[in-house]
């Protein structure tokens, strides 16, 4: 007999469990040679170790069914369980696995697409705060909203909060014309791209409303406390030294932040120092902060855009000072 103790980290465990520990139980009706134990977000086992093992995918396949659900029923359970306990042991449900971060409206998955995707999936699954740093069109952006919707959804945080610097405007936004929405949308673009393709148009309208997804310029994140929230800073090169500061300091219990920039494309003034680069220099050790850089051999959009890039940077053009 085998003990295997599993922590339960991208999913809420009442919806996986089910109340009262129903699901689970039903799994342990499955596998009477082995004693399963719920507290919290962890699940004790003690049975044989090909039974551990068979659990502990039925609970991975449960936690992406619900992550693209949105919640579990009975059926799934007992689908999931069949397939597991089938002379192939297959299991093929969701048609995904572990490394998917989340299931499109259509159906479609969104998962890593390079090795420095990849290492941003798993380390914003065990760190706080992540600084993804590179080029454009290396889906830093993406990924990260992605790994937000993922985490509303299995409800490990309550909100989202996405922002930027809009510093075209010089975060001076009284004088445009119409509301908030109107005077940032132009900055604020690509966040809606990429929600549009995660959340179909009526859901994404409804979370919005309620500020369950909140997009704002970094200017209006200061004397916040931000608390049970995934926060990202895109464009964060163009965040100043007290801008990034102020945003960091924002996080309250419960939160996560991913910052996403790309220090070759500053449009601050030549005498102001980014807080991207600043953050780099000063925050490089404390526990709890990764940095993941990104670089041409990440880039997933047009083919040529990878020799773009390359090319730019070998004859060290492009780059804007700041």
């Amino acid at each position: 007999m085998e003990e295997k103790t599993i922590l339960i980290e991208h999913a809420e465990p009442l919806l996986l469990l089910g109340f009262n520990d129903v699901y689970l139980r039903k799994i342990e009706r499955a596998f009477p040679d082995t004693k399963i134990t719920a507290r919290g977000n962890q699940v004790h086992l003690n049975g044989t170790k090909d039974s551990i093992v068979r659990i502990e995918r039925i609970l991975i396949e449960l936690i992406v069914l619900l992550n693209r659900n949105g919640n579990l029923t009975g059926n799934d359970v007992e689908t999931v369980l069949t397939l597991s306990t089938s002379r192939t042991g297959k299991l093929a449900v969701s048609g995904g696995g572990h490394n998917t971060i989340l299931f499109t409206p259509t159906g479609g998955e969104i998962k890593a697409k390079s090795p420095n995707q990849a290492r941003l999936v798993d380390r914003a699954r065990k760190n706080d705060i992540i600084f993804s740093v590179g080029p454009a069109g290396t889906g830093k952006t993406y990924t990260a909203v992605a790994l937000a919707v993922a985490a509303l959804k299995s409800r490990q945080v309550k909100r989202i909060i996405l922002c930027r610097p809009a510093v075209e405007a010089g975060e001076r936004l009284g004088f445009l014309p119409g509301d908030l929405r109107d005077k940032v949308d132009p900055y604020l673009r690509p966040l809606y791209d990429a929600l549009g393709d995660m959340l179909p148009p009526e859901k994404l309208k409804s979370l919005m409303d309620q500020n369950v997804i909140e997009i704002a310029p970094l200017a209006y994140m200061r004397g916040r406390t931000l608390s049970s929230a995934f926060v990202i800073l895109d464009e964060a090169q163009n965040a100043t030294a007290v801008q990034m500061k102020m945003f960091l300091t924002r996080l309250g219990p419960a939160s996560r932040a991913i910052i996403t920039g790309d220090i070759t494309q500053m449009d601050l003034p030549s005498n102001t120092t980014s807080g991207l680069v600043d953050a780099i220099e000063v925050l490089g050790n404390i526990k709890g902060i990764e940095f993941i850089y990104f670089d041409e051999n990440d880039i997933v959009r047009h083919r040529l855009v990878k020799e773009i890039v390359g090319a730019y940077a070998r004859n060290g053009r492009g780059k804007k000072q700041g």
